[in-house]
């Protein structure tokens, strides 16, 4: 059982959707992450609830407000027609802002509790040697936090490979541009092609549990460092 031609578009376009993911996520989560590790503000239950919906959410309905959103009607996707003449809904870049959303627990997580367990005392030595916050952070708190930063890239990466509700709802099924893996098993299980599905469906089953042994197996053997 080999990989058609038909079904590399999807894997290369869902290998690609995950590399933009998690790029994105590490640009908005880490000082999403780094803030609620150090906030005092009332805000912060109510931040790490938004954050965590996803985790319980239906894919379905995260799916479906975002395609509203980013439709032709909703005010993101209607500002987006202004601008750039299509709205969002049905794009690779719709993708990739709802495989954002959709994986933000599996990148925020990791981060905040990495930061969290650092404490205060290395940043406030960092500070009293006149360091300053953004120095601190790259040299002090980065270097500890590399297992956090670690297990939120493989997870934010390994979790936007198994999309499958909120990509359909958003990106539908176009050939090309946003026809993923996992909606390319499910149009082999609709025909009857269990053969090709198996081989999607298995593949992915190997990742995932590559993918967790490796974070579970590095975080126990990397070491904790300052640079």
């Amino acid at each position: 059982m080999t990989l058609s031609e038909v079904d590399l578009g999807p894997l290369w376009l869902t290998l690609h959707l995950a590399g933009v993911t998690v790029i994105v996520l590490l640009i908005i989560g880490t000082p999403l992450a780094w803030w609620l590790a150090h906030t005092r503000s009332r805000a912060r239950t109510v931040v790490e609830a938004i954050v965590a919906m996803p985790l319980v959410l239906p894919p379905t309905v995260l799916g479906f407000y975002l395609l509203v959103l980013l439709g032709p009607h909703g005010w993101i996707g209607s500002a987006s027609q202004a601008v750039t003449g299509s709205a969002l809904s049905f794009t690779f870049t719709g993708l990739v802002i709802a495989s954002a959303l959709y994986s933000l627990p599996f990148v925020v997580q990791p981060l905040h509790g990495a930061f969290e367990s650092i404490g205060r005392k290395p940043l406030e030595a960092a500070w009293s040697l006149r360091a300053s916050k953004l120095d601190t952070f790259l040299t002090i708190a980065s270097p500890m936090a590399s297992r956090g930063y670690l297990t939120a890239i493989v997870l934010g990466f390994a979790h936007t490979l198994g999309e499958f509700g909120v990509v359909l709802m958003v990106g539908g099924n176009i050939p090309g541009r946003t026809k993923v893996l996992s909606i390319a098993i499910y149009d082999h299980v609709e025909v009857l092609e269990y053969t090709q599905a198996h081989v999607l469906s298995a593949g992915l089953l190997v990742f995932s549990f590559l993918v967790l042994l490796m974070v579970y197996t590095v975080n126990r053997r990397l070491p904790i460092h300052v640079s």
